[in-house]
């Protein structure tokens, strides 16, 4: 059991899990939690990137999400790693950095700056390694961080050329007031078949007060729990940070010794499943827990998946995910049966008096992906020679959610469920009118005979249903409302 330690965080003698892009996601947080890290670092999330995120708490899966304005997740975790887990933000501004640290500091329990990413799509924006070859920005970064939140600050840098300009540096570094710094003994041109500097991790970590976390030995030294003590032995660290030699099989944190990858590699699905992880994220952290099995048939058949349901099944685990979507579905049906009885005491839900309404919420699970109600009901509407459908979708300010109502015929339908999607709530609309129209909304049972008729008209020449938005129609038929925010 992971141990909850109340208070701030502390640096000193810990194992720790790396920032790693695609690899630091809330699944591979809490596996390595269970087998044994102290700290875990989440991937490094760009401050730009962050700043257009709003914060949502998921009851469903007990989970509080940062959310891009697309409605995608770039940012999720849970009230179990809260002490232990640690934001890492890629910046080269002291301001936007603040800004992000404060939206996300009540949800973690550390924020790190990264200093140390060699990579283009970091360092062109004057952040990762380039940040090294500006001290004066790096005091302003932490310098400001430092005074502005209340969890502990560090950065992760990697080492310079010279051993003099990297203790001269580190000894900046800390008199910002920072709780730590990760140092990565490789200079910023060096990748990782380079031997790693312990001897410059060493002089670092006698040279300051400050706990130094060593990172960089997955290749060399850390092939398992006693490699981990080995690194902090020969670079005299208070910590050690491991990334490639976790991403590989996380169990590398037992003291007890590594479980083998089959074990872990369903322990990894589990959670991957449990917390909904986008099934790219699971397939590529999968690949590389695999590595050499990969030309295995399960291997084969991982790389084939397109879906988290294909990638359990290649793991004999589609019970569990059939298990695990069931008891999902049914708490977001509880949840949003809630928050129609909410709604339906606010008054803004009285704006359209005249629509035809349903209690009615798209699932696209029992859609196939080719075919939607919006793509149907346009199709319909063509076919009828009636103008398209118009969509005016609104954001409900009390709590951000959105309804809409689709125009066809002069008619008004809308669905009654308020949801946090846009996309939702136009599907669901759609449905309303279909259903109310008598027209067939595409599910999977309808969809071989819907994807007939498309490949016909292909055929014919007559063009293909497109869920394509009349601009035009609503900048023309859009309503005024004091209540309502226009979307």
């Amino acid at each position: 059991m992971v141990n909850q330690a109340v208070g701030r965080l502390c640096y000193g003698n810990k194992v720790i899990l790396a920032p790693m892009v695609r690899v630091g996601t809330l699944p591979m947080r809490l596996l390595a939690l269970d087998y044994g890290a102290d700290i875990v670092y989440c991937e490094e999330l760009i401050d730009l990137k962050m700043l257009q995120c709003r914060r949502v708490v998921n009851e469903a899966l007990d989970t509080i999400d940062y959310v891009a304005t697309d409605d995608r997740v770039v940012f999720r975790t849970c009230e179990r790693e809260k002490n232990h887990v640690v934001f890492q933000m890629g910046t080269a501004d002291a301001q936007r950095a603040l800004t992000v640290a404060q939206l996300v500091e009540n949800d973690v329990a550390g924020i790190d700056v990264n200093m140390g990413c060699p990579k283009e799509y970091s360092t062109k924006g004057g952040m990762g390694v380039a940040l090294l070859s500006n001290p004066d920005k790096i005091e302003a970064i932490l310098s400001t961080l430092v005074k502005g939140i209340s969890k502990p600050v560090t950065c992760k840098i990697r080492i310079l050329p010279s051993l003099e300009d990297t203790i001269n540096l580190v000894k900046r570094i800390e008199r910002t007031g920072v709780a730590a710094v990760a140092v990565h003994g490789r200079r910023k041109e060096e990748r990782p078949q380079h031997p790693v500097h312990c001897d410059v991790i060493k002089a670092v970590s006698e040279a300051v007060s400050i706990p130094v976390i060593a990172n960089g030995g997955s290749q060399e030294i850390i092939k398992d729990f006693a490699g981990i003590e080995a690194f902090r032995w020969a670079t005299n660290a208070s910590s050690v940070m491991v990334a490639r030699a976790a991403m590989w099989n996380p169990s590398i944190f037992r003291k007890e010794g590594l479980l083998p990858a089959e074990k872990v590699l369903k322990e990894y699905l589990t959670y991957a499943i449990r917390y909904d992880s986008h099934y790219s994220n699971t397939k590529y952290c999968l690949c590389q827990m695999l590595r050499d099995k990969l030309e295995s048939a399960q291997g084969k058949k991982l790389h084939a998946a397109q879906s988290n349901e294909e990638i359990c099944e290649a793991f004999e685990m589609i019970d569990y995910y059939k298990e695990v979507m069931a008891d999902l579905e049914a708490k977001r049906d509880q949840l949003n049966a809630k928050d129609q009885g909410k709604s339906e005491q606010q008054p803004e839900d009285m704006e359209h008096t005249d629509a035809i309404q349903m209690a009615v919420r798209f699932n696209k699970r029992e859609y196939p992906p080719q075919i939607t109600p919006k793509m149907i009901l346009l199709e319909w509407c063509r076919k009828q020679k009636l103008p398209q459908p118009v969509y005016e979708t609104v954001q409900r300010p009390s709590d951000r959610l959105f309804n809409s109502v689709v125009t066809v015929a002069d008619q008004k339908y809308r669905s009654s469920y308020w949801d946090k999607t846009k996309k939702v709530v136009e599907q669901s609309t759609a449905i309303v009118c279909l259903r109310s129209l008598g027209v067939s909304e595409g599910k999977l049972c309808e969809g071989e005979n819907l994807l007939k008729n498309k490949r016909k008209r292909d055929e014919t020449g007559v063009p293909n249903g497109t869920e394509v938005t009349d601009t035009s129609s609503l900048d023309t038929n859009k309503r005024s409302s004091p209540s309502l925010t226009k979307v």
